[in-house]
């Protein structure tokens, strides 16, 4: 008898199908253990490992796109599992990932640059331990493993974040990214153990099939928890007034850290705040539904103003108003979710958002890849040094106005005017017009920086025109983004169905 309950307690675990953040995981050991055996001059040779890593990673999504697949599953009747490999995991893997592997290109040519500063292997063990955790965050189905992920995810990218030596910069800006996420996330673990104390289990599945009959005495502890359970996820999405870590984050890192966490960092916020609300916390639609609407209110508001009132300033940085603008794009990312709870079909509200998450990722990776190659030679990397661009490297300056004029909405970025149509149709379908009217609003804001921006690289250069000289790392990055972009808007339908996600 204890033979046959001890077999039904052991559990197979499907290796194909953990095996994008696994790989990831194993090539950070591998490049962690790697660094104290090679000698300083072929250390290098650690970044291109680490490239390898992560493709081999992304290509292992490939065979598991036949169907869903789960893992670390309950024994017995109840169908749970820790672990899914669903549509809708794929897509966010594959956005993790694929943005990790350019933020990775980028750092190639960035620590050849920065190698005094910067210990090579320490870097390349963080930056796949944090893409290791943020590829496991959208297939975790039990809010214990989404926590795990989570932080998996984020412990490593404050070191990131603070790694140059030396520079009281980075330093700060890794402390103040530090404090304010351990404060998000005990915020956040009290709320999951509110949920637990109300619902006797951890299980996305059974939280949303128990929360919606809570003991009459119990749901006042539900809700809490719902709403702290919220606050962490929102921090990681740098929604207001969750964001003020990001201007001083991004401006304080090394550039490709501040694209990795622009991108990828976001990713593993929004997913995760899709797992806890749709998947989780579906009957209390009527609290978190309405709190988003007015998080993407007001995200998208504080974010383009932000970026607005960075012409004021007399270092009028460019990855600063990079910074900003991507605290504007998280607001137009929390309106399908907000509408997710109003809408009839959820499903296709989340469609909306992880499409704009696919067209974002791209272009404003790509806006960070010229932004590192004009920092080459302009360390301060101001607004103002993009002046003439055209005049000196006429195929970066055109790739880089069709990367802002993308996150613009505007033709020839085609890409990010059906983006933003496609959130603007799931506010409007779930009921949600005045959240349309301020993202309308929103925009044409958006518009005007972008624009400023967008004319400068082909004014008359100002002096003497400093050369940008291209390494081929960096040239892979901005071109993979480039070509994406171009052939995206040539056929936008394509990223809907890429996104639909599949989740129910």
């Amino acid at each position: 008898m204890s033979a046959q309950l001890a077999e039904s307690l052991v559990q197979s675990v499907d290796w194909l199908a953990i095996a994008p953040p696994t790989i990831a995981a194993a090539v950070a050991l591998v490049v962690l253990v790697a660094d104290l055996f090679l000698p300083e001059p072929r250390k290098a040779v650690l970044g291109w490992v680490s490239v390898a890593g992560l493709a081999a990673a992304a290509l292992m999504l490939l065979p598991l796109l036949g169907g869903d697949r789960s893992t670390f599953c309950l024994t017995g009747g109840t169908h749970a599992c820790s672990y899914t490999a669903d549509r809708f995991t794929l897509v966010i893997q594959f956005l993790v990932l694929g943005g990790a592997l350019l933020a990775a290109l980028l750092s190639v040519t960035n620590l050849d640059d920065d190698r005094r500063r910067v210990p090579p292997g320490e870097f390349w063990f963080l930056l796949l331990s944090s893409a290791a955790g943020a590829a496991l965050l959208p297939a975790s189905r039990d809010l214990a493993t989404l926590v795990v992920a989570l932080e998996v995810a984020s412990l490593p990218a404050f070191a990131l974040v603070g790694i140059r030596h030396g520079d009281k910069r980075s330093s700060e800006a890794a402390l103040k990214f530090f404090l304010s996420s351990v404060t998000a996330t005990a915020v956040s673990l009290m709320g999951i153990s509110f949920v637990y104390g109300a619902t006797g289990t951890l299980y996305l599945t059974q939280v949303a099939q128990r929360l919606a009959h809570v003991d009459g005495q119990l749901h006042t502890l539900a809700q809490t928890g719902v709403v702290l359970t919220l606050v962490g996820f929102a921090f990681k999405t740098a929604a207001v007034p969750f964001h003020f870590w990001v201007p001083d984050t991004y401006v304080g890192a090394p550039l490709p850290v501040a694209a990795y966490l622009s991108v990828v960092g976001k990713a593993v916020g929004f997913s995760g705040l899709i797992l806890v609300t749709v998947v989780a916390f579906p009957s209390y639609a009527d609290v978190w539904g309405p709190a988003l609407a007015v998080l993407a209110a007001l995200t998208m508001t504080v974010g383009n103003v932000g970026a607005l009132r960075q012409r004021a300033t007399r270092a009028y940085s460019a990855v600063r108003l990079l910074a900003w603008s991507s605290v504007g794009q998280a607001g137009y990312l929390l309106v399908p979710i907000a509408a997710a709870g109003h809408a009839e079909d959820p499903q296709k509200a989340i469609g909306s958002t992880v499409a704009y998450a696919l067209m974002y990722a791209a272009v404003n990776l790509g806006a960070f890849g010229v932004a590192a190659l004009v920092g080459r030679t302009r360390s301060a990397n101001r607004v103002s040094d993009y002046r003439g661009l055209y005049a000196t490297n006429p195929l970066t300056a055109l790739l880089l106005a069709f990367f802002l004029l993308c996150l613009a909405g505007l033709p020839p970025g085609v890409i990010g005017l059906f983006a933003k149509v496609t959130v603007f149709s799931a506010a409007v379908d779930a009921g949600l017009g005045w959240l349309a009217v301020v993202m309308a609003v929103n925009v044409v804001i958006a518009l005007f920086y972008y624009l400023q921006w967008t004319a400068l690289l082909f004014r008359a250069p100002e002096g003497e025109p400093a050369r940008h000289r291209v390494p081929a790392p960096l040239t892979a990055a901005i071109a993979l983004t480039g070509v994406l972009g171009v052939a995206l808007s040539g056929a936008p339908q394509l990223v809907l169905r890429f996104a639909a996600t599949g989740l129910f």
